[in-house]
């Protein structure tokens, strides 16, 4: 459902977030990190630089992180970085119809309530929910980890 852009930022900026309050971390760490090519990371994180989401400095100390607070950030704000249109999925059977009650195509009834609950997720969960998300480690243990699992 997200493009492999969006994608590659949520990764990122998960672990943006996991390191949150730390030091600066350098480009081709979190590219590393969040299993990105650098160049391409770097257009991202551009782009997200651009848009008030992440900082970015030169030099000695230098590398990215998060210019707010992670449980600040949804992760509806990130997708409208990146979304051509609104950053809501449109209608389920494309073609540039608008999904709504009064132009209903014949999935519109089904699709209406997979929309909501895609738009629910999106404005109400932040950076902060997806980097603290617990996942098992070999043994069954729980162990926070940025990113998922």
């Amino acid at each position: 459902m997200f493009s492999s852009t969006e994608a590659h930022a949520f990764r990122a900026l998960a672990h943006l977030a996991a390191a949150e309050g730390r030091d600066w971390i350098l480009g081709r760490k979190l590219a590393e990190l969040a299993d990105v090519p650098q160049n391409y990371l770097s257009k991202i994180l551009l782009t997200l630089n651009k848009a008030g989401i992440v900082e970015a400095t030169r030099g000695h100390r230098g590398g990215y992180r998060l210019r707010r607070p992670a449980a600040e950030i949804s992760l509806a704000e990130i997708l409208a970085v990146f979304a051509f249109d609104d950053g809501q999925p449109g209608c389920f059977l494309g073609g540039g119809r608008v999904c709504s009650d009064a132009t209903a195509c014949p999935a519109h009834g089904r699709w209406k309530s997979v929309r909501e609950a895609y738009v629910d997720f999106t404005e109400n969960t932040t950076l902060a929910d997806i980097a603290h998300a617990s996942c098992p480690d070999s043994s069954g243990e729980s162990l926070p980890e940025a990113a998922g699992c």
